[in-house]
């Protein structure tokens, strides 16, 4: 296991190139490890949390920076980084808080997310994505609209099939009142949907 490396506080931020109130900055968020003293800089600890928490979408200011650093030989007597984070996650900087948040995990969640309210919004804007609500209550709508006009022909159909005799006749009378049931029964439908999507959206 690698000893402890301790520096000043200015001295580590001569290390990684930053001005002191960066430093400042780091402790007052969570990103500094103290020695046990609370006087010095853990690097190893501190330069492994900094990486830990990073915002990934800086990635590539920070990858530049590194380099920069490894230019200067200011890495020279320890194994960048880069090389030492390659193929595995640093460890848990010791003295840094418990359940410290992992940064890259939280933001690559919530842009997870975004993206699928932005594919959503996306596909309802086209026409291909309607809201579930209408659609269900729609439907049960034009169900129970259709069951009530259906319901409805007995009463009015009786008086003018008791008086035929051909069944033929009666079949077209019965064929004609029934298509004239169901084009109502679609029109209105159609039209509740409508009304139902427009005023969800």
């Amino acid at each position: 296991m690698t000893d402890p490396l301790f520096l000043s506080k200015s001295a580590f931020a001569a290390r990684i190139g930053r001005t002191p109130s960066y430093i400042t900055w780091l402790k007052g968020n969570n990103r500094l490890v103290l020695s046990p003293d609370g006087k010095q800089v853990d690097v190893l600890a501190t330069e492994a949390l900094i990486l830990e928490t990073a915002d990934p979408s800086k990635a590539a200011v920070a990858a530049r920076h590194q380099q920069d650093r490894i230019q200067r030989d200011v890495l020279s007597q320890i194994t960048p980084l880069s090389e030492a984070t390659s193929t595995a996650a640093p460890p848990q900087p010791a003295g840094a808080k418990a359940g410290q948040p992992d940064f890259q995990k939280a933001r690559a969640h919530r842009e997870y997310y975004l993206a699928q309210l932005a594919e959503a919004e996306f596909h309802k804007v086209q026409g291909s994505l309607v809201d579930m609500k209408a659609v269900s209550t729609g439907a049960y709508n034009a169900g129970r609209m259709l069951r009530d006009q259906l319901m409805s022909m007995p009463p009015q159909l009786a008086p003018e099939l008791a008086a035929m005799t051909d069944p033929w006749e009666i079949e077209r009378h019965l064929t004609e009142a029934l298509r004239r049931s169901l084009e109502d029964a679609e029109r209105m439908s159609s039209a509740d949907l409508e009304h139902d999507l427009i005023t969800s959206s």
